[in-house]
């Protein structure tokens, strides 16, 4: 049997990395897996060798606040790895964590082969790395076809697959009526895949909701989460005591859902191209501590906290952050999306170009597999 460590730091990377090991399954049979992973790897049948929640943190200070932790997580990742002593360490985003792992990994048994999806982003802050990153990890996976030249200047072997997010989605249909009033119209919000983005933004968001309510009575509003802290969003909208709300965390219903929305609101992240990709109109809002905040200020780079917006250089999809992150200028921003279709159509307009010129051909997570196979021949 052949052996893959899948190594990931937060949901979003589970659930990048259970695509790519969904489509190497198909692949190949003779693979043998283990991994630091959570909700969607386990889906898989891929154990975990602890819970991913115990090194998803959240900002600087928190970082700060558990170093410690997360220097004993690191090493008892890399003894699990070299014990495991894989053909490949794939490694996921977050990379503050995974790339120390497999410096580290690497450093200890130079045969296992590293790679790593989600290259980290050098060309919004501490371009550095690139150049650090060629001692440690034999080939990078890219999102981006535009991140390709910061890689190839250090002469290290990347490859430029695609986003998964971005992928052909399923056509599997499902009866909404149970979740939501056939006549009404579906506002989505995204609130966060971590504890403590959901403790910040749900109130402000459920304030948002009532806003809203006062003046259309037609919406149901429904907050996507992960299976982890679906109770503890539930309980957020039972305090609040309002109606016309659901939660969801099944992933096989969330892109029906995403078919029959009519306006999206979401925390900054990758979700925000999974929106665009349905063609589904947006704000993205955001909002940390002021200390944080204040080093992402001046450790950043570029303008925009979006994705979409970075690459376009402009703010297509309005981006209510820090003080604009509040209740009414959310609702202000929404009515006025709301109350004009021809905004919503523009808005959709300028990001599909910005969308079609992310795409690669093919299947992303396909592509990754593909390579993960070569590297276990």
């Amino acid at each position: 049997m052949k052996k893959v460590f899948v190594l990931t730091g937060e949901p979003s990377g589970d659930k990048l990395a259970s695509k790519v090991v969904n489509n190497l399954q198909t692949i190949r049979s003779d693979v043998d897996y283990l991994s630091v992973g959570g909700e969607h790897l386990k889906s898989l049948n891929i154990k975990s060798i602890y819970d991913l929640k115990d090194i998803t943190y959240l900002g600087f200070t928190r970082v700060l606040l558990n170093i410690f932790k997360i220097k004993r997580k690191i090493n008892q990742t890399v003894n699990a790895i070299i014990k495991f002593n894989p053909e490949v360490l794939f490694s996921v985003d977050s990379p503050d964590f995974t790339l120390r792992v497999a410096e580290k990994v690497k450093k200890i048994n130079p045969n296992i082969k590293t790679i790593h999806f989600v290259a980290p982003q050098v060309w919004v802050w501490r371009s550095g790395r690139a150049k650090k990153i060629k001692k440690y990890i034999d080939h990078i996976l890219l999102l981006f076809s535009f991140e390709k030249k910061f890689f190839d200047k250090e002469n290290i072997t990347s490859t430029f697959v695609g986003h998964p997010l971005l992928d052909q989605t399923s056509k599997d249909k499902f009866d909404l009526d149970s979740v939501v009033k056939k006549d009404s119209k579906i506002i989505s919000i995204f609130p966060g895949s971590r504890l403590s983005e959901i403790n910040v933004l749900m109130p402000i968001l459920l304030d948002f909701v009532k806003l809203s309510q006062s003046n259309y009575i037609n919406f149901t509003y429904i907050f996507h989460s992960t299976t982890k802290y679906k109770n503890i969003i539930r309980q957020f909208i039972l305090d609040s005591k309002l109606t016309n709300c659901e939660v969801i965390s099944d992933i096989s219903i969330k892109q029906n859902i995403l078919n029959k929305t009519t306006f999206a609101i979401t925390k900054s992240g990758t979700i925000s191209l999974e929106i665009c990709n349905s063609k589904i109109p947006s704000i993205v809002v955001y909002k940390m501590n002021f200390i944080n905040f204040f080093i992402v200020k001046i450790l950043v780079k570029v303008k925009y906290a979006n994705i979409v917006n970075i690459i376009a250089n402009s703010e297509i999809i309005p981006e209510l952050l820090q003080s604009k992150c509040n209740s009414t200028h959310i609702y202000k921003v929404f009515k006025n999306f709301i109350d004009n279709p021809s905004m919503q159509s523009k808005q959709i307009k300028d990001y599909a170009s910005i969308i079609d010129g992310i795409k690669t051909k093919g299947n992303a997570s396909k592509n990754v597999a593909m390579i993960l196979n070569e590297n276990l021949n």
